[in-house]
């Protein structure tokens, strides 16, 4: 139906910067929200970033001034970059997005299956 997969993971040191990747295929009448959600061992899945369909963007407080969220509609893509990286933003990355089949159809939340990010110190 649909499929949403997330790229770009990886190891890195503190301080250093991973761009992730997530593209949305299958039967897409049209995308509205996408966004970026971390869990790490034991906690919670938490939002890191959001974007709507015009760009509008909403950022965790956690990752403010250090990551930027950005969607290109041609690819159903959406893209975190994420710079200055600490061991705290260790967590299993995924996707989600808002995806409209048709004309009559609603709105329905699609997840991908995560990326693994690790940073070291």
């Amino acid at each position: 139906q649909v499929q949403v997969v997330e790229s770009g993971g990886g190891l890195v040191q503190a301080g250093g910067s991973l761009n992730l990747s997530c593209a949305a295929s299958g039967s897409i009448f049209s995308i509205n929200t996408m966004g970026w959600y971390r869990q790490a061992p034991g906690e919670r899945r938490e939002l890191v970033a959001s974007i709507t369909s015009r760009g509008i963007t909403n950022y965790a407080d956690s990752v403010q001034g250090r990551c930027t969220i950005s969607r290109d509609n041609a690819k159903n893509t959406v893209y975190l970059q994420m710079d200055s990286l600490k061991p705290e933003d260790t967590a299993v990355y995924s996707c989600n997005a808002f995806v409209v089949t048709s004309a009559q159809a609603e709105p329905y939340v699609y997840w991908g299956q995560g990326t693994q990010v690790t940073v070291s110190s």
